[in-house]
């Protein structure tokens, strides 16, 4: 898929908002990454990129509370805002997205199905961060694909309210 024209526009919001932005992954496996750095120019406005797949990188790069991936799950509200904010800490950046989800195509359950995922963005010194569920259709590289695009327009969504 191609999101050239979404990472434009992201890279030209964040521009105006005098910001660099930082992705915390999980089962895009840096896909949003790739994909913000797909266009010439992002050095302007992209920081870096955690990609944390397992409990343990997300609890030593993140800072994620042992309790929330116990109680929660790494596929949780919780662990999401937590990448976000973490990934703020340990960057330079002043916006965050942070995404986990099962993409399949197995690992699903009843309560969290293939293709449940969950965002969340966060800009720096602003108390709340803004995150949502979502249960995306398709295989695997399909669940991937739309985390990246809701990714992404969480990112201009965020950055125009």
């Amino acid at each position: 898929m191609n999101f050239d024209a979404l990472v434009i526009q992201v890279g030209q919001s964040l521009v105006k908002h005098q910001s660099m932005i930082v992705t915390a992954e999980s089962c895009t496996g840096g896909m949003i990454a790739e994909a913000l750095t797909s266009v010439g120019g992002s050095t302007a406005w992209f920081d870096r990129a955690y990609i944390t797949y397992s409990y343990e990188s997300k609890k030593e790069m993140l800072g994620v509370a042992e309790m929330t991936i116990q109680k929660k799950g790494a596929v949780s509200q919780e662990c999401v805002e937590e990448m976000a904010l973490g990934a703020l800490q340990q960057s330079h950046a002043k916006v965050s997205v942070s995404c986990s989800g099962i993409a399949g195509p197995t690992g699903g359950t009843l309560d969290k199905p293939v293709g449940t995922v969950w965002l969340a963005w966060a800009i720096q010194g602003q108390s709340a961060v803004v995150s949502e569920s979502f249960l995306f259709s398709g295989d695997r590289e399909a669940v991937r694909e739309q985390t990246t695009e809701a990714a992404l327009k969480g990112i201009l969504k965020l950055l125009e309210s």
